[in-house]
């Protein structure tokens, strides 16, 4: 029992700094990619935090597993190297009397992992799609910042504007720039408001101004002066759907709609928490380090495991899409061939700590050998 609190205490603490690390790293990387689509007027600024946490989230499943994992090796390597498993195998006891405990820590982990996996993944991808949907269609008065030029959604347009109200609804000083059949346009005028047509769709309509055809050193050039001119800026409004795709549908329609894209997804979804709980079974045996030498090495073999791991699972995940293999002959080779290589592993350690190891009855052999030749 004191072993098991002290083993529980010191998977928690390591855990907790691992999950931060990678967790602080990831976020990081995520909000500079993310205000950089801000910047580039793909995304509304306003909706930077909401898309930061719907994008942790989709992450949090793959931060869990390597934070068991490399809690769980830290911890079995620590020991090794503070010569405590000498103690814990000159007591009697086995390196199989770590999966108790270590399962007992992984139970949460995996839970929480199957949860982000099989519920909050799926919403966080819905809900991502749906802000920056909802962002593109938006009408083009709506996106423009006053001060700052805007291209419109269709690309044939740049609005300039000096001032917009606190409803978009009324702007002034507005410069309108616009390319059809390689002709340029461009239309000036002091103020103007959005107005919508019985179809639904929206007009900014501008007053005491001027319009600009073509170029002013040919002959086709054009300049008009009106009172009352519209620009169509945005059509009738549609209901923001979000993704559709697989990996934003909820659990339950994959199970229900079964194609190969629906099955693919629900591989990688049911495999997540399956890799979390063997990957941590096998940084039991992994964690072996020579007291005198380092653990680099250790962490180098274990991250290479887990990219192999998961580059397997995707490899899988790929043959059901592509229609190369069917779900139920997929998802579960890749984690049998994980359970057998945790086996062969413990196998192995645990005959490295028997008596009847051929190492350890090479030595014996030797240490007699030794003492026959100084009796002599």
């Amino acid at each position: 029992m004191i072993f098991q609190r002290a083993l529980r205490r010191d998977l928690l603490s390591t855990a907790g700094a691992v999950f931060t690390t990678l967790f602080t790293i990831t976020i990081t990387i995520t909000l500079i990619r993310i205000l950089g689509q801000a910047a580039g007027g793909k995304i509304a600024s306003g909706d930077v935090v909401a898309l930061l946490g719907f994008s942790a989230l989709n992450y949090l499943p793959i931060i869990l597993n390597l934070t068991g994992f490399v809690a769980v090796l830290l911890v079995v390597t620590r020991s090794y190297q503070d010569s405590e498993m000498v103690v814990w195998f000159a007591s009697g006891l086995s390196l199989s009397r770590w999966i108790k405990p270590v399962l007992m820590f992984s139970l949460p982990l995996v839970a929480t992992t199957a949860a982000l996996s099989f519920f909050l993944t799926p919403w966080s991808n819905q809900q991502s799609a749906i802000y920056k949907e909802r962002y593109a269609n938006r009408e083009d008065i709506a996106r423009v910042s006053p001060g700052k030029f805007q291209e419109s959604s269709s690309a044939d347009r740049v609005f300039f504007v000096e001032g917009v109200t606190g409803d978009s609804t009324r702007v002034k000083n507005v410069f309108v720039s616009s390319q059809r059949n390689g002709k340029t346009s461009v239309v000036v005028a002091k103020e103007g408001t959005v107005e919508v047509d019985k179809n639904g769709d929206k007009f900014l309509v501008m007053s005491k101004g001027r319009r600009y055809d073509g170029v002013p050193t040919q002959s086709d050039f054009e300049l008009m002066e009106f009172d009352r001119y519209g620009v169509l800026v945005g059509r009738q409004s549609q209901a923001t759907v979000g993704d559709t795709s697989a990996r934003a549908l909820p659990t339950i329609e994959l199970i229900r709609n079964r194609s190969n894209f629906n099955d693919g997804e629900l591989l990688w979804r049911m495999s997540l928490p399956l890799m979390g709980a063997l990957l941590m079974l096998l940084a039991i045996p992994l964690g072996f380090v020579n007291p005198r030498g380092g653990r680099s090495a250790n962490l180098l073999i274990a991250l290479f495991l887990f990219v192999f791991y998961s580059n397997m699972l995707n490899y899988a995940q790929a043959t059901v899409v592509q229609q190369k293999s069917t779900f139920l002959f997929a998802w579960w080779p890749v984690h049998l061939v994980a359970g057998i290589v945790i086996t062969v592993f413990f196998l192995w350690r645990l005959k490295v700590n028997s008596r009847w190891h051929p190492l350890a009855v090479w030595s014996k052999f030797k240490r007699a050998l030794l003492g026959r030749r100084m009796a002599a």
